[in-house]
């Protein structure tokens, strides 16, 4: 299963917008409303969890600068990515677009495609404004 969000533009460059994404503290900024649980659990590792759903750890599995961040479930019963594409606009402008993967049966991916397709619209559709706050 693939879901896409859709692009965003930042207004900083793509490094900047690169060092917002690789800091994972900063992916509290990015969740929605109904979070009900965020915690570090290590410099590239967190965990959080959302009203009504399991606890999902998080972790940072690859980078290219300024281009490209991979999150992956790190434990848990189901494994995907959480891919971070951020493309230069300008010098002070990139865009950035979300992308979850992962293998699932068919009955869990029918159950997980609405939320999830919502949570990275919502950490898409926040982002503009978090990084922007950022210095």
């Amino acid at each position: 299963m693939k879901l896409e969000s859709p692009k965003v533009s930042v207004n900083k460059s793509a490094q900047n917008t690169f060092e917002f994404l690789s800091d994972v503290k900063n992916f509290k900024s990015l969740m929605p409303e109904n979070i009900s649980k965020f915690e570090i659990l290590g410099e590239d590792k967190f965990l959080f969890a959302l009203k009504g759903m399991p606890e999902i750890v998080l972790k940072k599995k690859e980078t290219t600068p300024p281009n490209q961040i991979v999150l992956g479930a790190a434990g848990g019963k189901i494994d995907f990515s959480l891919i971070g594409n951020i493309s230069e606009i300008d010098e002070n402008t990139s865009e950035v677009q979300l992308v979850f993967e992962g293998q699932f049966n068919a009955m869990m991916a029918m159950m997980i495609k609405g939320p999830i397709n919502k949570f990275i619209e919502t950490l898409a559709t926040n982002m503009p404004t978090a990084i922007s706050t950022v210095a």
